[in-house]
């Protein structure tokens, strides 16, 4: 939770996703999008109908996930 707020209350509809691949994109890739303020949904491209997980910044480094490596700005 940030500051008391359910991650998965914040609303996808307007949330721009960028993608990172690890090897050939062929395979599907891994997207993210922000979606607050220091608050992230990480998605897969291969499976673009499930539910996005929800992280927090402090989660993603913990995680050693780079919204850089996405093309975003912390």
């Amino acid at each position: 939770m940030q500051n008391g707020t359910d991650l998965y209350h914040l609303p996808l509809g307007e949330a721009e996703f960028s993608k990172a691949c690890g090897g050939p994109c062929t395979e599907g890739c891994v997207t993210l999008a922000r979606i607050g303020d220091g608050v992230w949904a990480l998605g897969d491209s291969k499976r673009p109908e499930a539910e996005p997980l929800r992280f927090t910044t402090e989660e993603l480094e913990a995680a050693g996930i780079a919204p850089e490596r996405f093309g975003l700005n912390v």
